[in-house]
């Protein structure tokens, strides 16, 4: 059973830039897209970025695309997520994942 890790959040000011790091307890990055979600208090659950199996394919939510890159390395069992030029509505707890297994999450808060 595979579990995920997150951790790299924090307090940050606009325009700043944070990377996630979302460590995996198994080889699975290989074998699975992994998914970054995230959740804004008050707010449902969002969908963020996803880095397929074979590490050909990454998408991004509009709301984050250009600004926030995914990538991942498979020896380390790891998963990033760079976020650059972040916003007050990036403020959010941040997850990675994949089908039912999610990692604890990590807060990313964006304050003057």
């Amino acid at each position: 059973q595979v579990q995920f890790v997150e951790s790299g959040g924090g307090l940050v000011q606009p325009g700043s830039s944070l990377r996630l790091s979302c460590t995996a307890t198994t080889n699975i990055l290989d074998r699975y897209t992994i998914h970054w979600y995230r959740q804004a208090p008050g707010k449902n659950r969002e969908w963020v970025a996803l880095v397929s199996s074979d590490g050909g394919h990454r998408a991004y939510a509009d709301s984050v695309k250009g600004r926030f890159t995914a990538s991942r390395d498979v020896a380390k069992r790891i998963l990033y997520l760079q976020m650059n030029s972040l916003q007050f509505e990036d403020t959010a707890v941040y997850y990675c994942g994949v089908n039912s297994y999610w990692g604890q999450g990590i807060q990313v808060t964006v304050s003057a």
